[in-house]
C-alpha cells in the first residue's frame, strides 16, 4: 500500500538529522575529535556499554563515520537490567540477543535533544515479527524518556561520528504493550485492557515474544478520543459501566493474532480477520478499504467506519496501527 495514511503529528517525530558534510567540517564540533565509541572509553560511568560493544563487534560500527545517534546505558542501568533477566553478566546473555538490545540504542543520524519532541522513531534493532526497524516512543513531557522506561541523564555529547545522550536504564526489545504502557495517546486502551480480570489476559497475550504462538501480533488502537467517543455513543460515564464480556469482545475485535501485517501489505477492499472473528465465525470481519483523499478506513460489523490515523508502530512481536474510532462486532 502506498502512503494511503494521513499520518497524526503527535505520535510521530521530526527528526532533524545532521550530517558530516563539507559545509560544517570546520565547525569544531561535528567532525573533529573522538568516535562515540572513544568517548564511551573515556567516559568511566559507560564502561559496561564499551565491553558489551566490544562482545558484540558493535565498536567498529560506532568507530565508523556514521552519523549515529547512540542511547548509552550507565553501567547502574546495565546492573539492573542483568538483574531483570536473572543474569550475572553480559557473557550470559547471547550475543545475538545483546547485539540487538544494543541496535534498540542506536538512531540513524544525529538527533540533539532540542529537536526531539514526543513521538516514534526507529531503531537500528530488528522486530522477531517483521524483520524490519522497530519502533522507539519517545517523550519530552517531562525530560526525555524513551519507551517509558529509560530517561537521559546526560544529553548531546557530541562525538566525530554522532550525538550520545546518556540514559538511566537499559531498553528492552519492546512489545506491542510496552507501546501503549507509553505513549499517552493510549492510556484510554490501557485502562480497557486492564479493566476486569479476562480469562485471557489481555496484557499477558499481547506480551507472548516473537516466535512464540499466538504472536505475531496485529492491534489496531483506539486513541484516547475513540474512546471518548465510545462512552458518548453508549451512553455511559465509563468503561467500568460496559460488562467484562461486552469490554472483552470489543478489545478482541482489535487485534489479529500471528499476522504483523505492516501497512504495504493492506489493500483496497482487504478483510482482515480479527482474534475475536476467528473465534466466533458469526462476527463479521473487519474491512480495509482506501478513501477518497487516500486514507486507510477500516468498517465494522456494523457498517461503522474508523480512520487509520498512524501507522507501522513497530515492536519486537507485533505492530500497532492507531484508529480515531473504536469498532464495534
Amino acid at each position: 500500500m502506498k502512503n494511503y495514511f494521513k499520518i497524526l503529528p503527535i505520535l510521530f517525530l521530526s527528526l532533524f538529522i545532521i550530517s558530516c558534510d563539507d559545509d560544517n567540517d570546520d565547525d569544531g564540533v561535528c567532525c573533529a575529535g573522538s568516535s562515540i565509541v572513544d568517548l564511551a572509553s573515556q567516559t568511566e560511568s559507560l564502561s559496561t556499554l564499551v565491553s558489551a560493544l566490544q562482545v558484540t563487534g558493535l565498536d567498529a560500527t560506532l568507530s565508523s563515520p556514521g552519523a549515529f545517534t547512540v542511547l548509552a546505558p550507565s553501567n547502574d542501568a546495565f546492573d539492573a537490567f542483568l538483574t531483570s533477566i536473572n543474569a550475572t553478566s553480559l557473557e550470559d546473555i547471547p550475543v545475538d540477543v545483546l547485539t540487538n538490545v544494543l541496535l534498540n540504542h542506536v538512531i540513524i543520524g544525529e538527533v540533539q535533544s532540542n529537536s526531539l519532541t514526543n513521538g516514534y522513531a526507529s531503531t537500528q534493532a530488528i522486530s522477531g515479527a517483521s524483520g524490519t526497524n522497530m519502533s522507539i516512543y519517545i517523550n519530552t513531557d517531562n525530560g526525555v524518556t524513551f519507551n517509558g522506561v529509560s530517561s537521559v541523564t546526560s544529553a548531546d555529547v557530541v562525538a566525530s561520528n554522532g550525538i550520545v545522550h546518556i540514559v538511566d536504564a537499559v531498553i528492552g526489545l519492546p512489545s506491542v504493550v510496552t507501546f501503549a504502557l507509553a505513549d499517552p495517546n493510549f492510556s484510554s486502551l490501557v485502562q480497557a485492557l486492564t479493566a476486569y480480570d479476562y480469562p485471557q489476559s489481555f496484557v499477558g497475550l499481547l506480551s507472548i515474544p516473537a516466535g512464540s504462538a499466538p504472536s505475531p501480533f496485529t492491534v489496531f488502537a483506539p486513541v484516547n478520543s475513540a474512546f471518548e467517543s465510545l462512552l458518548e455513543e453508549l451512553g455511559v460515564n465509563s468503561l467500568y459501566d460496559i460488562d467484562e464480556q461486552t469490554l472483552g469482545a470489543v478489545l478482541s475485535y482489535h487485534v489479529v493474532v500471528s499476522v504483523n501485517q505492516m501497512s504495504n501489505t493492506l489493500s483496497d477492499g482487504m478483510v482482515i480477520t480479527t482474534s475475536l472473528a476467528q473465534a466466533n465465525p458469526s462476527i463479521a470481519d473487519l474491512t480495509f478499504n482506501v478513501g477518497d483523499n487516500g486514507e486507510g478506513i477500516l468498517t465494522d460489523n456494523n457498517g461503522r467506519t474508523s480512520n487509520i490515523i498512524a501507522v507501522d508502530v513497530q515492536a519486537d512481536n507485533g505492530i500497532i496501527h492507531a484508529i480515531d474510532t473504536v469498532v464495534l462486532p
